[in-house]
């Protein structure tokens, strides 16, 4: 292979990187464009879409790589990519959103918030601001990311609460799901990426950084729940509830089978398998369901699989850069890093380092979690709380800015506490 086209491949790669960038932060203008130019509307929706972003220009990319170096070419780059991600936030999330768990969740939510000495909106969405986002820690972050977007889009994101309220209470669940992953060592990605190579375990990642992210998340949680509180709708009544009841068996083979998905989340095979078998049995017990979120949930696999592409030809400007700072600046490098890259894939690119100090590992995990909530694209789970909450914005999408301007503060928590305690 020529090294000429190489470097001019590289080149081209980063080049249309930048141009998913801006068309992700872009993507809410073309949807204003399709109210205002309805015979285009088709066209302008599907570029708002932020799920088809990168899927779109990684097509183009694997299409330039054809035209320079041959179809075969560009087709071994696409098949030697590693899509188990993709394919297990989908299955996830379509398990995770049915009926018997969501409402499993929504009962046991309910149940603590009337408990509580509050009112019940108000521990409701605290609940599913903190508690949800640290399940994430056991059952995996993009089924913390599904269920808490499912039981909080009636209760926040609606379209009569304030706009810049609903970005607030976006940041905090964004930056609460990516670090309240770090309690154990498998269920946020980033961390997932380095564990077994760093021999890091869940009673290390507790030690290091799990307590320290719970205290964040609680913070978090507290302050956009007492500024949400006059927005606060009140969760389903118990007539509506009783009306959706499912039979405890229904329920139990489905918590069943999403446990057997997250044991098996890197065996695509296994975890697939376990998916066909969902489907058949929600097709059994079809009057026990409500419709699978099948189209949301292949958007965001699409969303991944694209960033997987992309992102594979980022390592030669990415890794120069993490490889040459210092503990400190790179912490506060892979915090900026990630809100244009996936965290995953950040953490990733740093195991390859050889020689790299203790202090070094800690300050780039810290870092890659803690700024996990500033863009759609900086960890894994986002596309699908976008996917799952864009409907209760303004133009049914999700901006790009605001959800920036609405993580900031959530992630300076994050990074003191990650930093300081």
């Amino acid at each position: 292979m020529n090294p000429t086209t190489d470097q001019t491949l590289q080149y081209i790669a980063l080049a249309i990187f930048v141009l998913a960038l801006a068309h992700t932060f872009a993507a809410k203008q073309f949807e204003r464009l399709s109210h205002r130019f309805p015979k285009h509307a088709g066209l302008f929706h599907l570029l708002g879409e932020v799920e088809v972003v990168f899927g779109f220009w990684a097509m183009a990319l694997v299409l330039t790589m054809a035209i320079l170096q041959g179809g075969q070419q560009a087709l071994s780059y696409a098949e030697s990519r590693n899509y188990t991600e993709p394919l297990f936030v989908f299955v996830v999330m379509v398990v995770a959103a049915s009926r018997p768990v969501l409402r499993s969740v929504v009962w046991l939510v309910d149940s603590i918030a009337r408990l509580a000495p509050l009112p019940t909106p108000l521990v409701s969405a605290w609940l599913g601001l903190a508690a949800v986002p640290v399940m994430g820690s056991l059952i995996t972050e993009p089924a913390a990311m599904t269920i808490a977007a499912l039981m909080l889009a009636p209760q926040v994101f609606r379209p009569t609460v304030p706009e810049w309220l609903k970005y607030l209470g976006l940041g905090v669940l964004f930056v609460n799901v990516s670090i309240g992953g770090t309690l154990t060592s498998y269920a946020a990605p980033p961390v997932l990426m380095v564990a077994s190579t760093w021999q890091w375990d869940s009673a290390f990642m507790f030690s290091n950084f799990g307590w320290k992210a719970v205290a964040a998340v609680l913070i978090n949680a507290t302050v956009a729940t007492f500024m949400l509180r006059k927005h606060l709708q009140a969760p389903p009544t118990e007539g509506s509830t009783a009306e959706a009841a499912v039979p405890v068996p229904v329920v139990l083979v489905h918590l069943t089978l999403l446990a057997g998905v997250v044991l098996l989340a890197h065996h695509p095979v296994a975890f697939l398998g376990l998916f066909l078998m969902f489907l058949g049995f929600t097709q059994a017990y079809e009057r026990h369901q409500s419709p699978l979120i099948l189209k949301e949930a292949l958007l965001v696999a699409f969303f991944l699989a694209g960033l997987v592409v992309l992102g594979g030809l980022q390592a030669w400007w990415l890794q120069p850069i993490v490889s040459s700072l210092q503990p400190l600046a790179l912490f506060f490098g892979a915090l900026g890093l990630t809100a244009i890259t996936d965290n995953a894939a950040l953490t990733y690119l740093g195991s390859l380092i050889a020689g790299i100090s203790d202090q070094s590992k800690y300050m780039l995990v810290a870092g890659a979690v803690a700024g996990g909530g500033l863009t759609v694209i900086a960890n894994a789970p986002n596309p699908a709380g976008v996917a799952l909450l864009k409907r209760g914005f303004e133009d049914e999408s999700i901006g790009a800015g605001g959800l920036l301007l609405g993580a900031l503060g959530p992630t300076a928590l994050a990074a003191a506490a990650l930093l300081l305690l």
